[in-house]
């Protein structure tokens, strides 16, 4: 797979600053490992960001970063601000105040997956590419394969799980340095979310691709990241390694409920 530049790519070497995290969800116990690029450097940050609609505050004072090759999680109820945030670093919202700074390309995967129903699934594929200098779709579908069986069907008729692959890969196609994701498991079976968290995981080993993934899963957000954020109403009320948090009190009583994704 060759969605980042050669000398962007995450080689052999020590990892910086990952303790792992069994993942039941993902059906292994084996820790994931991510490999953190280039010294931390930063790849994403926001600082102090407030957006607001009408007269209505959804974000108030928001600070988070995302160094190069690190999977970031952020998690939040239902009208916590996240999809808000992901809005804002892509453009699609202004902020009142606050700033974003990104060193390279932002590619986001929207909540519900926003494909062209009646496009096949290359063409929304292609669409990815539109600013890039190759629409070459050949490493989406090796890293998806079930994909290229589907390549001439139409986007609107396939299974959740199969759309969000087009979502993902769709992004991709941008070649971006970090990738914003809403909602990778919404609507979707668990075993569906299995597979999809192992590319993820794939993708941040193999290519050294930052993540952001946006997340009501709590569960699954903290064993597929290394660090997070948790968002209350628009505020950042917890941050800090997944393990620490996955122990905070708080957390388990707000937002770990729920069972295990198994």
């Amino acid at each position: 797979m060759a969605f980042l530049a050669p000398g962007d790519r995450a080689g052999p070497g020590s990892v910086d600053g990952h303790t792992g995290l069994g993942l039941d969800g993902l059906g292994s116990t084996e820790p994931v490992v991510t490999k953190a690029l280039g010294g931390g450097q930063t790849v994403l940050s926001v600082e102090d960001l407030v957006v607001r609609y009408g007269t209505a505050v959804a974000l108030e004072s928001v600070s988070l970063n995302v160094e190069r090759g690190e999977m970031v999680a952020l998690i939040g109820a239902n009208g916590a601000g996240k999809t808000t945030l992901l809005n804002a670093l892509s453009g699609m919202l202004v902020p009142s105040a606050g700033r974003i700074s990104c060193s390279g390309k932002l590619a986001h995967v929207p909540e519900g997956r926003e494909l062209f129903a009646e496009l096949s699934v290359d063409d929304n594929l292609r669409l990815g590419a539109w600013k890039a200098t190759s629409r070459d779709t050949s490493p989406i579908y090796a890293l998806f394969p079930k994909l290229d069986k589907l390549a001439k069907r139409r986007a609107g008729g396939l299974s959740g799980g199969e759309q969000q692959m087009v979502a993902i890969g769709r992004a991709l196609m941008a070649r971006p340095d970090l990738l914003a994701i809403d909602e990778l498991s919404q609507g979707l079976a668990p075993n569906i979310v299995q597979e999809l968290s192992r590319h993820l995981i794939r993708l941040n080993l193999e290519t050294g691709l930052s993540v952001l993934l946006v997340e009501q899963n709590a569960r699954l957000a903290l064993g597929l990241c290394r660090r997070a954020y948790v968002l209350d109403t628009g505020h950042v009320v917890r941050e800090g390694l997944s393990s620490q948090l996955l122990d905070d009190a708080s957390v388990q009583q707000a937002y770990l409920g729920g069972p295990l994704v198994s």
